[in-house]
């Protein structure tokens, strides 16, 4: 039986951490909201019983069903076998994946400083504030934090030659970085050669390779997490 993945059919959003991963790991699952559309989603959420997820994505394996991006990538880890096979070691990638959901949190932030219910438009001087403050400060104090955690096995990937849940996750971090602050991040090239390492090597994964080559790899745009608004790059 294969996984139901729920997520927004028109975004890659949070969903595209979980689609990453079982992509690469050549994980069978069912994109529902994309197969059918975001009404279907609606009405899939509104009818689950007992405690339901609070927001996409989340996903149904068999009667089991869970939601957040970080505790749907752990469950899969652990049923196919994808972790390091060490708690200890697991534990650790599962806080690393807890801090890519609190950059992520920080990332919409940056476009939505006042309210998620705003349009862009109506927060724009706020925005500007906050992408300065994000790309001086808070970008390099994940990146660093992240860059010094794929060097303790020495590369390309966080256990080594053994990519994780964590590699698919920073790989889409660093894809979103470039596409919302291009000029920055150009500027930044070589500053966190361990992330420019696995952004390289992780294409290399035959199951990723074929996903960003297909019609399933849905484009970054200004309605996802990560938008490029080019009055909030470095000018």
């Amino acid at each position: 039986m294969s996984i139901e993945l729920w997520y927004w059919p028109d975004i890659p959003g949070r969903g595209e951490f979980v689609r990453l991963f079982m992509e690469g790991a050549e994980i069978e699952y069912e994109d529902m909201a994309r197969e059918q559309d975001a009404d279907a989603l609606v009405e899939h959420m509104h009818a689950l019983d007992g405690i339901r997820p609070f927001a996409p994505p989340y996903i149904v394996d068999g009667d089991l069903c869970i939601g957040q991006t970080a505790h749907i990538l752990a469950y899969l880890s652990d049923k196919y076998g994808l972790g390091s096979g060490e708690l200890e070691t697991d534990l650790q990638l599962i806080q690393l994946q807890l801090d890519i959901s609190d950059l992520i949190s920080e990332v919409h932030s940056v476009h939505h400083p006042i309210a998620s219910s705003l349009y862009y438009a109506d927060q724009m001087d706020a925005a500007f504030e906050r992408a300065q403050e994000f790309r001086a400060n808070r970008i390099p104090k994940f990146l660093i934090h992240f860059d010094n955690a794929m060097a303790v096995h020495g590369g390309p990937y966080s256990l080594g030659q053994q990519w994780t849940h964590v590699d698919t996750s920073l790989f889409q971090v660093m894809e979103g970085l470039d596409y919302m602050f291009p000029n920055y991040m150009k500027k930044m090239q070589g500053t966190w050669a361990n992330l420019e390492g696995l952004q390289a090597a992780l294409p290399e994964i035959d199951g990723v390779a074929d996903y960003l080559a297909s019609e399933r790899r849905m484009e970054f745009n200004e309605d996802g997490i990560f938008r490029h608004y080019e009055e909030l790059d470095e000018q």
